[in-house]
């Protein structure tokens, strides 16, 4: 159990579609967006990622990367595309929701449970992500934020899949700090050194 804010005490897991009488449920909103951002933003909210960089970290295709943004399933947030010559540039949670949407993609999960499950991770503030965990049971998408939540999902029958966003974050933070990034501030080039291209200078310089 946690509290809401006000006083009244909430229990997980979450929901993140409406009810079936077509009214929200109640969901903790302990970080918002905003509340991140309180002692300045961290070294990865600075750095933005082009469209080829964030298909590497996110696993997916160009072709993907494209339709979701022209469909607003997922924009980046940096930056769109506004003309000749202007390309997208996405957040690091960007490329972290990207890598979240082709995993519930590739298991079947609704469209709309995706969309709502977009909109659900922009809205939680950057450091909620690391604990959260998603489940679905097939129609519905759920928030978990502590292991007890996801227990009683499985006790019920429910969550056969779920993924750990902290897992996915820790990925796509391994797979950006070998790529390019551009600062948001300056548009600086951030050049990243290749282990794979260190490794190979290092038995040249054996040989």
């Amino acid at each position: 159990m946690r509290s809401s804010g006000d006083g009244t005490a909430m229990g997980g897991p979450y929901p993140l579609t409406s009810s079936a009488a077509g009214h929200s449920p109640k969901r903790p909103m302990a970080v918002q967006g905003s509340g991140d951002a309180t002692s300045g933003q961290s070294e990865q909210e600075q750095i933005g990622y082009r469209g080829p960089t964030a298909c590497a970290a996110a696993g997916i295709t160009y072709r993907q990367l494209d339709y979701w943004a022209r469909t607003g399933l997922v924009e980046p947030s940096v930056r769109s595309a506004g003309g000749s010559g202007t390309q997208r540039l996405y957040s690091f949670r960007d490329v972290v929701v990207l890598k979240i949407v082709k995993r519930f993609l590739d298991t079947g999960v609704s469209l709309q449970n995706i969309r709502t499950t977009v909109q659900h991770l922009r809205d939680r503030g950057f450091q909620d992500l690391e604990r959260m965990t998603l489940m679905c049971d097939g129609a519905t998408v759920y928030e978990c934020t502590s292991p007890d939540e996801v227990h009683e999902l499985l006790q019920g029958g429910q969550g056969v899949f779920g993924i750990a966003v902290g897992v996915v974050w820790r990925d796509v933070e391994a797979a950006l700090s070998q790529l390019h990034g551009e600062r948001i501030d300056t548009g600086e080039t951030l050049v990243r050194q290749n282990p794979a291209d260190e490794l190979a200078r290092r038995r040249n310089r054996a040989v």
